[in-house]
């Protein structure tokens, strides 16, 4: 009988550990930020530097995408190809000056804060700028406004999303309706801590009532078992 008792007891805590939203918590997916891009012909390379730092050579192109990555391995390109021909076909060189083709990939909807859809109207273009100004510089004079937070992230481009920073998502996070500067560690994303973090680990509510009934089912069969004695 006592045997049979211990078994129910470890099949019911063996259920509790189980639920969802107990023990295995949502981990974050990543962090939602404009990712940087670089390319000196037909492909995009993540970038090395912030686009506070690079410094782009006539020619080239810088690229921006909005999406949700955990690093550099998985974050999205920008859909568009990085193609300088095109963009700056009607800018000639002069001197004293550089032409940087700029490509902004404002992402998709499942991306998008909530609340907020991508703008569908592209900021792409031909940044002419002074020859030893940096990419940061390039994209200000494409695609304003932009918005920084205090420790320098680049939050926003053309004003979009309205809100939030480089913020962690959680993989468990509602998204929008629709189904990517440069990084929380350095280079092709604007890190900088987030607005609002919700981390979701630890222990639930719900786990340390499981375990308590599955300890007070635990304490009754061992009383009755006592008694019985």
């Amino acid at each position: 009988m006592i045997r049979r008792r211990l078994t129910a007891l470890l099949l019911v805590l063996g259920a509790v550990l189980a639920m969802p939203g107990t023990a295995g918590q949502a981990h974050a997916a990543g962090y939602r930020y404009w990712s940087f891009w670089q390319s000196g012909g037909a492909a995009w390379a993540y970038a090395t530097q912030g686009p506070a730092t690079a410094r782009p050579a006539d020619g080239t192109v810088d690229g921006y995408r909005f999406s949700v990555s955990a690093d550099s391995q998985d974050s999205a390109k920008p859909r568009t190809a990085p193609s300088f021909s095109e963009l700056c076909a009607d800018t000639p060189a002069k001197p004293g000056t550089k032409r940087v083709g700029v490509v902004v990939d404002f992402g998709t909807g499942a991306d998008a804060p909530s609340g907020e859809r991508p703008p569908s109207t592209p900021a792409s273009g031909c940044a002419v700028i002074p020859s030893d100004a940096t990419s940061a510089d390039a994209l200000a004079a494409v695609a304003k406004p932009l918005r920084y937070n205090s420790d320098a992230l680049l939050c926003a481009i053309s004003g979009y999303p309205r809100t939030g920073c480089g913020e962690q998502v959680s993989a468990g996070d509602p998204a929008p309706a629709e189904s990517g500067t440069s990084s929380p560690s350095a280079a092709g994303r604007s890190t900088g801590a987030s607005e609002g973090d919700a981390s979701g680990e630890g222990p639930s509510v719900g786990l340390f009532a499981g375990v308590a009934a599955v300890l007070a089912l635990g304490g009754a069969a061992f009383w009755q078992s006592r008694r019985r004695g």
